[in-house]
């Protein structure tokens, strides 16, 4: 499964948007210019986000867009999901080796886990130090 610009941008966007929880609403164009990103692409990625109920959009001279629930309960797989749908690294069928089949089955439940088990103000948190398995190598 790889996950296209749309995932990638939406989990930016939504990431900006926890960044400043609480704050008041944020610009697309602000989000855009950080990140180096068009504006028209995100304001097609936005749309989704709040069909879905993730996000909620403000008019006015000072709008923007807020998160519809703190960051701590939204998972990087709804966002995903909305984006990109199911989760799933092949099509598989009935009609498949059960052995196949079940290694597909549990590529797709490990992926699920962990992003949906990664919220939002994980990864804003996320500080790269300590976080990762370090090997030693002997020789």
């Amino acid at each position: 499964m790889k996950i296209s610009t749309k995932g990638r941008y939406g989990l930016t966007i939504m990431m900006e948007l926890a960044k400043s929880y609480g704050e008041g609403p944020t610009s697309l164009k602000s989000i855009a210019d950080k990140n180096q990103l068009s504006e028209h692409y995100l304001e097609q990625l936005i749309a989704p986000l709040r069909n879905a109920g993730l996000v909620k959009s403000i008019r006015g001279a000072y709008g923007g867009y807020i998160l519809a629930r703190e960051p701590e309960t939204l998972s990087a797989g709804e966002i995903i999901r909305v984006l990109e749908g199911p989760i799933s690294p092949v099509d598989f069928t009935e009609e498949d080796d059960p052995a196949k089949r079940d290694l597909w089955m549990r590529i797709r439940d490990s992926i699920a886990q962990v992003m949906d088990t990664t919220m939002l103000a994980d990864l804003i948190n996320f500080k790269g130090e300590g976080n990762q398995d370090n090997y030693m190598f002997y020789i």
